[in-house]
């Protein structure tokens, strides 16, 4: 049985320097939550924060950047209700994330979130603002979900 728990960042930062498959810790963010077992132990973490794109930076928009679990059954699909939860409660309207086009968004579906389309899919390195190559897994389109 799974409970949702309060988390420091940094420790769930460290959750997802060990457990997330192809995303690095974040630099910052306005809130994270965890789920625990009944031990206490965090079985997964989520941290939302600032939208990435700049476009979408207009103070009511919250983005998940980081949901990372170690495989507790419906641990993600609780992390993300709960966010939009939280959202909410903070006064926020929006809050969206993204994912690869191969992970399936079951836990995105289970918890209301609706699929608004596929973005995106250039490189962070462009010639008028260069940037360390994106990893190749992260390069091309995602698609874009919008809690609802």
């Amino acid at each position: 049985m799974l409970a949702v728990t309060p988390v420091h960042f940094a420790e769930a930062n460290a959750f997802v320097e060990a457990h997330h498959r192809h995303h690095k810790p974040m630099l910052s963010a306005r809130f994270s939550v965890a789920v625990s077992d009944e031990s206490g132990k965090v079985r997964g973490v989520l941290i939302a924060g600032r939208p990435v794109s700049r476009m979408l930076q207009d103070g009511w928009t919250l983005e998940v950047n980081r949901c990372c679990t170690d495989g507790a059954h419906n641990a993600c699909s609780m992390l993300y209700a709960t966010a939009w939860k939280a959202a909410k409660a903070l006064g926020y309207r929006r809050l969206i994330t993204y994912t690869l086009p191969e992970e399936g968004g079951a836990s995105l579906r289970a918890a209301g979130w609706k699929l608004i389309g596929e973005r995106g899919g250039g490189n962070w390195n462009v010639k008028s603002r260069p940037r360390i190559d994106t990893k190749e897994i992260l390069q091309g389109q995602k698609l874009l979900w919008g809690a609802a």
